[in-house]
């Protein structure tokens, strides 16, 4: 007797890898079918179907990162030395949370356009002008998932923890004029790199200030490693702005205002409730 495919596909399921794995790889493979001049149509009956499978039985809810706070990113600044490796993390972490960054986008950025083959994108830095309200701060301009986009990052009101001025104060020290924006630095003498720091710096940066400043104490060890990475600084910009909810989508560079909730951890959770709405 054959099996229904659905079982098919639960029992063929890899436990160890997601449906979002899956997912992309099937949508390599149809790729690669187009290129090869035989299209293969994931919407198929038969191939949907062993998905719709797949998903009821392994798929969870999408894991999310913590966000971190101002008050929390304070801390863990705080926690960070005052040497050249510490200066530029001050720079990384500030830049990050006041940019609402991607931690590629943070590692993508150059000193300039056209400076390198592999950047992402570049910053330009406007000093103070003579209108009183206007201090200043830096543009960066970012290609990202959804396109181009301008972020504009405002000074801050202390130069301890303004991302403007932890950035300037990085780039002059590093003697950073061209090229990569953020580098890496030589255990032995302590000199900066020419090339490009990893995006995994900034997931391990995260996490490794988080815990060294008590954040989310209430977890284990495991589940605080866990619960924090490059997104957190993302969410928390998120989950904090209390403007707009269109002008937090543009600086993000969110292609929908739904993504963008996605990002606002408990911000306006419980604020619309339905359950008094209705008269109970």
């Amino acid at each position: 007797m054959a099996k229904d495919p659905v079982e098919q596909g639960e029992a063929g399921a890899d436990a160890g890898a997601s449906v979002s794995t899956l997912e992309r790889r099937l949508s390599g493979v149809c790729w690669r079918y187009r290129q090869l001049g035989a299209p293969l149509d994931a919407r198929d009956r038969h191939i949907s179907t062993v998905l719709a499978g797949i998903r009821r039985k392994h798929a969870r809810p999408p894991a999310q990162k913590a966000a971190i706070f101002a008050d929390e990113l304070l801390a863990m600044l705080a926690t960070l030395e005052m040497d050249l490796r510490g200066l530029r993390d001050r720079a990384i972490l500030a830049l990050g949370f006041a940019g609402g960054l991607r931690r590629s986008e943070i590692v993508g950025l150059d000193c300039g356009p056209g400076q390198s083959e592999d950047g992402a994108g570049w910053i330009e830095v406007f000093p103070a002008g003579e209108d009183p309200n206007n201090d200043g701060g830096v543009l960066l301009q970012i290609s990202g998932k959804t396109g181009w986009r301008e972020v504009e990052i405002g000074r801050g009101s202390r130069p301890d923890t303004c991302p403007v001025a932890l950035l300037e104060t990085w780039m002059r020290l590093g003697r950073i004029a061209h090229g990569p924006l953020f580098r890496p630095i030589a255990r032995k003498n302590g000199g900066v790199s020419s090339d490009r720091l990893s995006d995994k710096h900034v997931a391990r940066l995260v996490q490794k200030t988080a815990m060294k400043a008590g954040i989310r104490g209430d977890l284990s060890e495991g589940e605080r490693k866990r619960a924090f990475g490059g997104h957190s600084l993302r969410a928390g910009l998120a989950s904090s702005a209390q403007i707009e909810e269109a002008h937090v989508q543009k600086h993000l560079g969110h292609a929908s205002a739904e993504m963008t909730r996605r990002y606002q951890r408990k911000r306006d959770r419980f604020k619309v409730n339905l359950t008094k709405a209705a008269g109970l």
